[in-house]
């Protein structure tokens, strides 16, 4: 089978959306031809890879738009403007490309964003859209928690959100794909709005087996004190600020425990301020950015929980990381952390007021401090869901057979598929 995959995002040695775009690259040529259109800026990095470890059914399409790259520096706002406009050239460029190879599927992966066009639904081929998240939001409740900054980012995403859902390209895109998939079901509810027939829910990420196997080296950890850990960009969403607040009432009843945030952002001032106002400065540490993940996962190996209170989130890849590495992970029961996290690997809180939340968190981390064999027993769970459940070569076959049934079968074969393969059950 011929696919062309649309992966603006696509890197080795990579984490979030390039991870994403590089190993859907190596699953699928696994089992089929693939094209791979993607930012030319990213050609130096694939090709020292591909050096070593060729990969024949792969064949790279390079896209740059070096007119335009100023205007990355704009933040989201020209990001959003460059991808938009590199869409639109990726589809000139590979519109050229169907004529000559006649594919037999068009799949768009990265960026996974549902309120983006992908304007690759144009080609006259099946389409596959996703895994592509976004449609989670913060409940409004917790809105009032936020910072100033926090607010206006959320009002802002909002009202970006409404306006792509009003794009004629993103309604194009949801009613020509033969299939969607969603990293959460609030994404889905959304893809189904916008006229998508066929919608699974799936996740975005997953694992390798060496990946596995580096993060299965870290022992369980038995020494005092207790300690947590939060990783992540510093912003509103991600809910540091009812880490910090679970923590000064956890630090209350076990005052010995330390708290450790790992990575910087726009509300590190903020949070450093709301850390001495809670008087728990002397027993929270802020690492800022690390300078390599090995320094990072280190941290992580000498902690005894992953806290990660993010109010919306597609997938969350700490959590993934968290639970190979054989470390509960408390989160609240909201997005996709929620579908990664079950009550045998760690602890969902209810998402229903900040005081409630920090309160189920606080109750959370106090269970888990004062049993250290339930951590063990969550740990142990946590790798076997990772090797059970995110395993890379099982999604490539989930996709493989995905493939098989929109190009011989239709969707019949797909809902086998799901059946079969459903990874968030």
């Amino acid at each position: 089978m011929k696919v062309l995959l649309s992966a603006y995002a696509c890197e080795p040695d990579k984490g979030s959306e390039p991870a994403v775009g590089w190993n859907w690259v190596l699953q699928i040529a696994r089992f089929h031809e693939v094209w791979v259109v993607t930012l030319g800026e990213q050609q130096p990095a694939i090709e020292r890879t591909l050096s070593s470890h060729p990969l024949p059914n792969a064949h790279f399409v390079y896209l740059d738009l070096p007119r335009l790259r100023g205007i990355r520096r704009l933040g989201r706002l020209g990001e959003h403007i460059f991808y938009h406009v590199w869409q639109i050239a990726a589809y000139f460029v590979v519109r050229k490309l169907h004529c000559r190879e006649s594919f037999d599927l068009v799949h768009h992966v990265t960026f996974g964003c549902y309120w983006r066009p992908s304007f690759l639904a144009l080609l006259p081929a099946p389409f596959i859209w996703g895994p592509v998240g976004g449609g989670e939001s913060a409940p409004r409740a917790f809105w009032p928690s936020f910072s100033l900054r926090g607010k206006i980012f959320e009002l802002a995403r909002d009202l970006a959100r409404k306006m792509g859902e009003c794009d004629p390209f993103v309604r194009h895109a949801a009613r020509k794909a033969t299939l969607a998939l969603a990293t959460t079901e609030q994404t889905a509810a959304r893809l189904r709005r916008l006229g998508a027939r066929h919608v699974i829910v799936h996740p975005q990420f997953g694992m390798t087996r060496e990946e596995r196997r580096s993060f299965q080296l870290s022992p369980i950890r038995r020494q005092s004190p207790f300690r947590l850990i939060s990783i992540g960009r510093l912003l509103p969403w991600k809910g540091i600020h009812l880490g910090l607040r679970s923590f000064a009432k956890f630090h209350a009843i076990y005052p010995d425990c330390e708290y450790w945030i790992v990575n910087e952002g726009p509300e590190m001032n903020h949070l450093k301020a709301l850390a001495r106002s809670l008087g728990v400065e002397n027993k929270v540490t802020f690492w800022g950015s690390l300078p390599t993940l090995h320094e990072v996962y280190s941290k992580l190996a000498e902690c005894d929980v992953l806290v990660h209170p993010a109010l919306h989130e597609a997938f969350g890849n700490v959590c993934l990381e968290a639970l190979a590495s054989g470390r509960p992970v408390i989160c609240l029961d909201l997005g996709g952390p929620a579908l990664q996290v079950t009550q045998e690997t760690g602890i969902k809180v209810p998402a229903i007021s900040p005081d409630q939340a920090v309160n189920g968190l606080a109750q959370a981390l106090s269970r888990l401090a004062a049993d250290s064999a339930l951590c063990v027993r969550l740990g142990s769970a946590g790798r076997q869901r990772v090797k059970d459940c995110f395993d890379w070569s099982e999604k490539g076959q989930f996709l493989a057979a995905i493939y098989d049934g929109v190009v011989r079968d239709g969707m019949m074969a797909c809902r086998k598929a799901r059946s079969s393969q459903d990874l968030v059950s």
